[in-house]
């Protein structure tokens, strides 16, 4: 055992050297010191929101550089601990073994989150499929699933527009998610869901397969370039309604924004101002068209054309199976565990890295 641990340290050592040249550990130092010296000028705060972004990026910064300073002084400390061949130490060099594989993982997941979004917060979409009841009862078991996600990351999410399901479930839902690398750690779920189980809904309890899609867009913050003139869009308000139909409020402070152009559209109903859905509907309209346009410029280059996938057979990217046996697979990487009950639960953090090491092979 405690020549494990030595061959596990050794293995470390040198992990975390190329580690830090995959952080580009003196290049964070250097962008670190230059935000120091701008946020400590007379007049930052003159432009409140300048300030706070440069003060969000500090501490991603500080945080990342802590991070790696506080592995690798904990992994020589092991080494040595381990040079002194003491193995009545084994209890305690397992648990700090045990911090450092944990330490190791979460930064080497950092070096994956290095695309031009991924630090951006998102805009988080679940619309159900083929499948009927059963599609729309999918949606809302995925809603759940992803809720009790977020709330394992400590992203917050706040629901701004969702549709209720005819006999069960809900037809969409959409909703926004704040936190470190949201979009980053979220893009793996961009894509078409299955379901196998024994319908609930059916009489004779017949195996049933539906659909559902997860859409995941990065919200775009207020200093994009693109702007949209009130010309280029309709905006209609509606009476908000819950479950079964009942009315949130007596006014008609839901709103809907539409793009002439393109037909995107943007919804929200979460508050009960409409000031304030309009604003969220334009946040949620804005993220769309950047990415909408992005797709253009990126379908232009290569020379092809974009299309819409039908949320249905042989478009998923994951599946999930509740019988005849339990499985949760994704179909680009291969990952998969047989624990459905803990993937349902939002223990999603293996198929999210499974994607990130995917993409960067």
């Amino acid at each position: 055992m405690f020549e494990d641990y030595k061959a596990k340290i050794e293995d470390y050592l040198e992990k975390v050297k190329l580690l830090e040249g995959y952080l580009q550990l003196s290049t964070l130092n250097n962008e670190k010191n230059q935000l120091e010296r701008q946020l400590q000028a007379d007049n930052i705060w003159d432009t409140p929101d300048k300030a706070t972004a440069l003060s969000k990026e500090m501490k991603r910064l500080e945080d990342k550089i802590n991070s790696f300073n506080d592995l690798n002084e904990n992994i020589n400390y092991i080494a040595d601990l381990l040079k002194l061949n003491d193995e009545s130490m084994n209890t305690e060099i397992e648990q700090y073994v045990i911090d450092i594989e944990k330490k190791y993982r979460a930064l080497e997941l950092q070096t994956l989150l290095n695309e031009k979004f991924d630090n951006n917060n998102v805009i988080f979409t679940i619309n159900a499929g083929v499948g009927g009841t059963d599609a729309q009862d999918w949606a809302e078991m995925l809603l759940r699933m992803y809720k009790r996600w977020f709330e394992n990351k400590g992203f917050s999410f706040d629901l701004i527009d969702i549709s209720v399901g005819d006999e069960a479930g809900i037809k969409s839902a959409t909703f926004t998610v704040e936190g470190e690398f949201a979009y980053g750690m979220m893009k793996s779920e961009h894509g078409i869901h299955r379901l196998v189980r024994l319908s609930p809904f059916n009489s004779n309890n017949k195996r049933q397969t539906s659909f559902a899609s997860v859409d995941i867009i990065p919200q775009i913050d207020n200093s994009s370039t693109l702007k949209i003139r009130p010309d280029e869009i309709r905006i209609d308000t509606y009476r908000a309604s819950g479950a079964g139909g009942q009315h949130v409020n007596k006014t008609d402070s839901a709103v809907r924004i539409t793009h002439l152009e393109t037909g995107i559209t943007a919804q929200c109903q979460s508050s009960r101002s409409q000031t304030q859905n309009k604003e969220k509907a334009m946040k949620v309209i804005t993220s769309k068209l950047e990415q909408y346009y992005q797709k253009i410029e990126e379908a232009e280059k290569k020379d092809i054309a974009t299309t819409n996938k039908e949320i249905s057979w042989g478009n998923q990217i994951r599946s999930y199976v509740f019988h005849p046996y339990t499985m949760v697979k994704d179909l680009r990487t291969n990952y998969e565990t047989g624990n459905i009950g803990a993937v349902m639960d939002g223990d999603l953090d293996s198929f999210v890295e499974a994607y990130l090491h995917f993409r960067k092979d």
